[in-house]
């Protein structure tokens, strides 16, 4: 299945008329014409199945056949907040991953110890379009613009998440399955190359953060961030 990315279709219209990036995807690089069948997803659970009946390079037209919409709808919601890394390719290798594994919403979050204190959001959410639709999904992950670790707590609801952090600090943790319960909503805190530091572990736990091993090897912060999204999808399988 091809799919092709249309945030702004209304699903009360009976034709639609392709952005010239995906009309150009659909006309010139998969050569498709006059009477073929495509998949559109708008980002919010819809999928839709159309025909081509004018295909032209920079606004060809579909009429739409069917919808389907919660496509695939998510059992759980995944709130992922991570130190970005001083090397965006790696915010960009977990952004497409954790996509495609499962993800509802990621915010980077700039600590006491990141190196990159500022996060261009353009470039990153091509990349998460581009993995929604690699790996067939109709839901688009949320990507938040950067805030700082203490506004970040500030800002988060108080009640009907289950919280969790991951840090290095020796301390008693526990494994994420042994503090999170399926199909609820989870924001989980994931520090920078340096760590959180003690006053935002402090913080965390003040306001009802779990701390959470991720396993005895030292992780990178992208492979921090993927572990715990491939984590709670095993956890929400069950």
């Amino acid at each position: 299945m091809q799919l092709f990315f249309t945030p702004d279709l209304n699903p009360s219209l009976a034709n639609f008329i392709l952005s010239e990036e995906e009309s150009k995807h659909a006309i010139r690089v998969l050569r498709m014409d006059t009477g073929d069948r495509l998949h559109l997803i708008d980002g919010r659970g819809g999928l839709y199945e159309a025909q081509i009946i004018d295909p032209h390079p920079k606004r060809t037209v579909l009429t739409i056949l069917n919808v389907e919409e919660e496509f695939q709808r998510p059992k759980y919601h995944l709130h992922i907040a991570v130190g970005p890394t001083k090397n965006i390719d790696r915010i960009e290798w977990f952004l497409e991953k954790a996509t495609e594994v499962g993800i509802q919403e990621i915010t980077p979050v700039i600590c006491e110890h990141s190196e990159r204190k500022e996060v261009k959001l353009d470039r990153l959410n091509k990349v998460v379009v581009a993995a929604m639709k690699q790996s067939l999904k109709a839901y688009l992950p949320k990507l938040n613009p950067a805030v700082s670790f203490k506004q970040f707590l500030r800002e988060i609801p108080k009640e009907g998440v289950q919280k969790a952090i991951a840090h290095c600090v020796d301390a008693e943790k526990k494994y994420l399955n042994q503090v999170l319960e399926p199909a609820q909503h989870y924001i989980i805190l994931i520090g920078p190359e340096g760590d959180f530091s003690e006053e935002e572990i402090d913080l965390a736990l003040q306001m009802g953060f779990h701390p959470i091993s991720l396993g005895e090897a030292r992780l990178r912060t992208e492979t921090a961030a993927l572990a715990t999204c491939m984590e709670v999808s095993l956890l929400n399988r069950q």
